[in-house]
């Protein structure tokens, strides 16, 4: 079963949904759902423990604090995309990378190419924003570069983590 619940964030109303084994996904309600993964129409509004963990978690972020751990997940995407959803978590709270370094880091691992256009589209269906902090991910020349939550989001979430003026 899948269970949703929205948040009201300072930058917006927030969905979340989980199923038995975590969250599954966090979107902005008005910034459309990534990669088509928004709940199916199986959902149903409910309570899940994996929410409790996930308000915990945004409280503290939008008040202004790194919090400090990750609220169980279910990633149901790709091998490749769920690699590059564990290089998100891996950015740290206040930091910023590039598709280009995620890009060399999978080669790095797998021993092979991978482009940065490739983590781009693995990036774009983030289904879990916020936390796996895709806001982060900027391009090569320090530009901001699409956000599905809008690129307003993306500027006021990197404020908050205060990587930008």
């Amino acid at each position: 079963m899948e269970y949703r619940q929205g948040y009201d964030s300072p930058l917006g109303r927030i969905l979340l949904t989980a199923d038995d084994e975590g969250l599954t996904g966090l979107w902005f309600v008005d910034g459309g759902q990534r990669g088509g993964r928004g709940p199916s129409d199986g959902s149903g509004a409910g309570e899940s423990p994996y929410f409790d963990a996930a308000r915990r978690w945004l409280d503290a972020y939008f008040s202004g604090r790194d919090p400090g751990f990750t609220p169980p997940l279910h990633l149901m995407g790709t091998a490749f995309c769920n690699r590059v959803a564990g290089l998100l978590l891996e950015i740290p709270y206040g930091q910023t990378t590039t598709y280009g370094a995620l890009a060399r880091c999978l080669a790095q691992e797998r021993g092979g190419g991978a482009s940065a256009q490739a983590v781009g589209g693995a990036v774009a269906r983030n289904p879990i924003l916020l936390i796996m902090p895709c806001h982060r991910v900027i391009g090569a020349d320090g530009s901001l570069t699409g956000y599905s939550g809008g690129l307003w989001r993306k500027r006021a979430l990197l404020r908050l983590e205060q990587k930008m003026e």
